[in-house]
């Protein structure tokens, strides 16, 4: 297999989209796939306007064309919904080509967190975009739920993983001036990860956040006593996980959230809102505390055993996520394209791991 894998995120972004495209091409050569990238390194790009760390790539249908000559693909996938996304379908439409995409992002919460635009008139958008693919990858069954019944069809099941070396629990504190308990929170400062309602919380001890991004500012003033450490990778950013007593994931809009199974991983319990993402990854597991109210989740989370957590995230691996995502791959491909199928594929769901 010489799979196209084109996505508009990547490098420098630091992103869950960015970490599962970049942990498949990683993985791709030991299940005798050859990745054939095509990113925003590839093209001249501009800085989306308010986000300066997101490149929109200046590609067209004919310049992705000219690539597909020179890199003979046999199968392609579509990582995202941007105008690389956009283009390779096109081309692939042209071609006549069978495709693969998935849906990392709920994009129509997150435009409509900036600008005036009714959800549906974006759901309708990304349903048009999915729906010529012979199949949708999403990671959870809460989602493939919601999508189902917002008309999505042919959707498969793609799990996530983690490092478990680098993320575990650790003896070295990497925050010990801080008082306790410490509650972590990890991503991006971006107004759709609901940060706000975090730093808003009454809770003991320190609040701790980790990652950039456009909204910085403003929480900082929202929230001067907490402490912003900034972008933080790899072991830099494990033993700050491992350090902490608490990670508390606000966010309402995640389809998934990485930094889950990092944080549990660490041995670090959860609190989270009860929605898609943490429904998943910590409903019925007991590693983590789930509520609408966010601050007694973050006080129960205190009582979790660390290694009732760790025990929790051994479950998921990237070896697992990546035969999911190559199995998928091949079985939407063999269906060939849709437009030349006598029905859409539903596309059978793969079991959560463990």
């Amino acid at each position: 297999m010489r799979l196209l894998l084109a996505t508009d995120a990547w490098h420098p972004q630091v992103n869950g989209v960015v970490r599962s495209v970049e942990r498949m091409a990683e993985a791709a050569a030991g299940l005798g796939v050859e990745p054939l990238m095509l990113t925003p390194a590839d093209f001249a790009s501009l800085p989306m306007p308010g986000y300066s760390e997101i490149r929109l790539s200046l590609v067209t249908r004919g310049r992705v064309l000219e690539r597909w000559k020179r890199l003979a693909p046999t199968h392609v996938h579509i990582a995202t919904e941007g105008p690389i996304g956009h283009a390779v379908r096109a081309a692939c439409l042209a071609r006549g080509q069978a495709f693969t995409t998935s849906y990392h992002t709920r994009f129509p919460e997150y435009l409509a967190a900036r600008a005036p635009v009714p959800e549906a008139w974006s759901y309708a958008w990304l349903r048009r975009f999915h729906a010529a693919a012979s199949g949708t990858m999403v990671s959870t069954p809460s989602l493939e739920r919601e999508l189902a019944g917002r008309g999505f069809t042919h959707l498969m099941r793609w799990t996530r993983g983690v490092d478990t070396d680098l993320f575990r629990p650790r003896d070295e504190d990497a925050l010990p001036d801080l008082p306790r308990p410490i509650f972590l929170s990890v991503g991006r400062l971006a107004v759709e990860k609901n940060l706000a309602a975090f730093l808003a919380l009454d809770l003991p001890g320190s609040k701790v956040v980790v990652g950039d991004g456009p909204d910085r500012a403003r929480l900082q003033a929202l929230a001067p006593d907490a402490h912003f450490l900034g972008a933080r990778t790899g072991e830099a950013l494990a033993r700050i996980y491992a350090s902490a007593d608490a990670f508390v994931f606000p966010s309402l809009t995640d389809t998934f959230g990485i930094v889950l199974l990092e944080a549990l991983a660490s041995g670090l319990p959860v609190a989270a809102f009860p929605v898609t993402g943490p429904l998943d990854v910590i409903g019925g597991t007991g590693a983590g505390a789930l509520d609408t109210d966010l601050r007694a989740a973050a006080l129960a989370a205190l009582a979790i055993p660390r290694t009732r957590c760790r025990a929790e995230a051994l479950r998921y691996t990237w070896a697992e996520s990546a035969r999911q995502f190559y199995d998928n791959i091949a079985t939407a491909h063999a269906l060939g394209p849709v437009q030349r199928s006598a029905r859409c594929p539903s596309g059978a769901a793969l079991p959560r791991p463990g």
